[in-house]
């Protein structure tokens, strides 16, 4: 039988074009970041709440200074990961070990209101278990591909909406119920999932065949069909122009990153302590509209999903179908309650967390349509799409520039429009499905198949920097707001992206040259 994709003869049969396996993926990598961003949402404001709010009363500098630190080294971890897993364990035994870790490591932080190590212990444990997961899941997803095309870019933005599904549903879920039941309750509830998760990868991992299997001839020929491109006898030269490109990207990512992670951090005190987030008569209603409707629509999208998946593997993987459809029964439940509660309340306080579900809820929205621009002839280079999305997210920080302009030197508190905010996520958003989920697929297209998961690691190394940086940056936001103003903060975040998309424009040519044709 000649094959359309690697893996196995289920792995054949596609969904939305796409070959089965590629959502298994989806949902697996879903359930991690659901853990991971619904954990982050809740950090720094557990972080920086009062002893009588159950947080631990932290300045925003220690915790903005906490979060950069944990942020950063979560991107670090998988160098070694990715190096591990291309050596000894293989890229699916790699994350099934990370994702019990990182199951670990959640449950550890809910047990925080025990005793304050637990947190920090459970900080290591999604560290150590993301290191393990991210860059091998990551991986398999290019190996599914026979070519390196527009098929493959188009793949990796699908993978990236099942990424923010999981973002979207973590933040809104583990945000709601950490700020308004329990902090550790948040904490506890991203390990659930991410354990469901893992079992739901566990029992289906055989649609992939061969792929993401260790052997003594590691990733030979034979476990990947001969008919792929990747399996090409290229030279020396041509190997070191296309590390070169991937090193150019990664240290692109780095400034693009650098700001965008200020979502976690210092977007999230501005949203907390800088907007207008009390609502009562009509604008509360409209905001209980809205947020049932961002919240429901994208629920529906993501069951019908499981519902093509389910028609496809759950007659071969039905212990995986049932932890997987079970899984988002749950879900549905949790969020019938949570709406129900809020409409029975006449006056609405906007959770700070729920802003940061808006950029998942974008990039759920657009994603498909991005997906089908790199498929079509409106498809553009690289490093015209690294350039785009970093001046698109340029914007969305002048947005908030503007809006904060009338925040007066030192100010503590505001009431700024959060409509503001809803634009700046947008145009975030937009830039980082032309970044992201691109550079990803360049990664997987450009570096030598031996070395995938040790260049994915490289990868995330540059995201390491870029979220240390973003710490650290933002930890001086109380020093910067008191001597030059908020609006000043943002606009740092502002000219730096925007001048480095403008270099990757005008380098265009040069770099599409050193890689050599991929596309």
């Amino acid at each position: 039988m000649n094959f359309t994709y690697n893996g196995s003869e289920l792995n054949q049969k596609t969904v939305l074009g796409h070959p089965s396996g590629l959502y298994i993926l989806f949902f697996t990598e879903m359930w991690e970041r659901f853990s991971y961003y619904g954990m982050r949402a809740i950090l720094v404001l557990f972080l920086v709440s009062s002893f009588n709010d159950g947080g631990w009363g932290w300045e925003r500098s220690e915790a903005l200074a906490l979060y950069g630190i944990y942020t950063g080294l979560v991107y670090i971890t998988p160098i070694f990961g990715g190096l591990i897993a291309d050596k000894f364990l293989g890229y699916r035994n790699a994350v099934i070990l990370g994702a019990f870790v990182m199951t670990l490591g959640h449950a550890s932080m809910a047990f925080e209101v025990f005793n304050d190590l637990f947190l920090y212990l459970g900080l290591i444990f999604v560290i150590i278990g993301n290191g393990f997961f991210k860059p091998n899941i990551s991986s398999i997803v290019g190996q599914l591909y026979k070519t390196e095309g527009q098929d493959k870019d188009a793949g990796y933005t699908i993978f990236y909406m099942g990424i923010n599904s999981g973002a979207f549903l973590g933040i809104l879920l583990c945000g709601y119920i950490g700020e308004n039941i329990g902090w550790h309750y948040g904490f506890g509830l991203a390990g659930v999932f991410m354990f469901l998760g893992m079992l739901q990868f566990y029992y289906a991992q055989k649609i992939f065949g061969n792929i993401g299997v260790f052997e003594n001839d590691i990733y030979s020929e034979k476990q990947i069909d001969k008919t792929s491109n990747t399996n090409k006898k290229i030279s020396s030269k041509i190997i070191y122009d296309r590390l070169s490109v991937i090193v150019i990207f990664s240290l692109c990512v780095i400034f693009f990153w650098w700001a965008f992670e200020q979502a976690g951090g210092s977007m999230t005190i501005f949203a907390s302590d800088y907007t207008n987030r009390l609502l009562d008569g009509s604008g509360a209603l409209v905001f209980k509209i809205f947020n049932s409707l961002i919240t429901i629509v994208p629920m529906i999208i993501i069951s019908y999903i499981i519902y093509l998946l389910c028609l496809n593997v759950f007659s071969v993987y039905k212990i995986s179908s049932i932890f997987l459809i079970s899984s988002f029964l749950v879900i549905w439940l949790i969020i019938i309650w949570m709406l129900a509660r809020e409409f029975n309340n006449p006056s609405t306080e906007v959770p700070a967390s729920w802003y940061g579900i808006l950029n998942s809820f974008y990039i759920i929205v657009f994603a498909p349509l991005i997906s089908k621009i790199w498929q079509s002839k409106y498809n553009v280079s690289g490093p015209y799409k690294f350039g785009f999305g970093l001046i698109s997210l340029a914007i969305g920080f002048a947005v908030l520039a503007y809006g904060s302009y009338n925040i007066q030197l030192g100010a503590k508190t505001a009431s700024v429009s959060m409509l503001f905010l809803i634009l700046a996520y947008f145009f975030h958003t937009i830039g980082e499905l032309c970044i992201s989920p691109v550079g990803l697929s360049y990664v997987s297209k450009l570096a030598p198949k031996n070395l995938v998961g040790l260049m994915f690691g490289v990868w995330f190394v540059a995201n390491f920097i870029a979220n240390t940086a973003a710490g650290f940056t933002g930890s001086y936001i109380d020093p910067i707001v008191e001597n030059y103003g908020m609006s000043f903060f943002f606009l740092i975040f502002t000219i730096i992206p925007i001048a480095v998309g403008i270099i990757m424009l005008l380098a265009n040519n040069k770099i599409v040259r050193m890689m050599h044709g991929v596309k």
